[in-house]
């Protein structure tokens, strides 16, 4: 029976936490004194955000002691999580890759490796795409233009389309299921549209304007390449 406990005991410690986080802590919010699991809990039961680098107070989910901020539980001796940041006051039991970037001022997850930080944008961006992406000034710290909520902080991947103004996963596959391919901000396709440019083309070959119109011209503005053209007015 003794195993039996110790096993049960360490199954229930490994599970403790919230939906957003896996830790063995509560955190002492500095600014309501209220015990939540992470900010998330915090800001979503509050009329106020948490503010993190004013926390000094942990309470131990496992002995239930209030104690100052540490990785490590002073009464029980639990480690409240395999990763620890003093900076962000953050605790996470789950192997995500995660990693304080202080031009970001917070941690992000991925692996340090396969992220770099670009002073320009204020965000981090997957390496492969270092030297080819295109810098917008303070990106990182923009909205969502499809929700309008923050993307510096948000626990949502974002898609960086080949316009670079970041948009969250789930707003992008939303705008994709509903028909749109166009940048919710500058026009720009946010994929490659060529086989979609030769359908429409071929479209208009077939549906030519009647005589009279023949020579008229209007100007187009491509919002890929931001090149203006003269042509014809079409149906389509």
């Amino acid at each position: 029976m003794a195993l039996q406990d110790a096993d049960a005991t360490s199954s229930s410690q490994f599970t403790l936490g919230c939906e957003h986080y896996r830790r063995k802590c509560k955190l002492v919010s500095p600014c309501c004194k209220q015990n939540y699991i992470c900010r998330f809990c915090h800001d979503e039961s509050e009329n106020h955000p948490l503010d993190r680098p004013k926390i000094t107070e942990v309470e131990c989910l496992v002995c239930k002691q209030t104690q100052p901020f540490s990785q490590t539980c002073g009464n029980c001796g639990i480690i409240f999580g395999n990763y620890f940041c003093e900076k962000c006051k953050l605790f996470g039991d789950e192997d995500l890759g995660m990693y304080h970037c202080d031009g970001c001022g917070l941690c992000r997850v991925g692996g340090r490796d396969k992220f770099f930080h670009c002073d320009t944008c204020e965000l981090c961006l997957p390496t492969n795409i270092k030297s080819s992406h295109k810098c917008i000034v303070k990106m990182g710290k923009a909205n969502c233009p499809v929700c309008l909520e923050d993307i510096h902080t948000s626990r949502n991947v974002s898609h960086i389309p080949p316009c670079s103004h970041l948009i969250h996963r789930p707003c992008f596959d939303d705008l994709i299921s509903a028909g749109f391919y166009a940048c919710p901000v500058c026009g720009a396709s946010m994929f490659k549209m060529d086989e979609v440019w030769e359908s429409l083309d071929a479209e208009i070959r077939d549906t030519p304007m009647p005589g009279e119109y023949s020579d008229l011209y209007c100007n187009v503005l491509c919002r890929d390449c931001n090149k203006v053209t003269s042509k014809c007015y079409i149906y389509v």
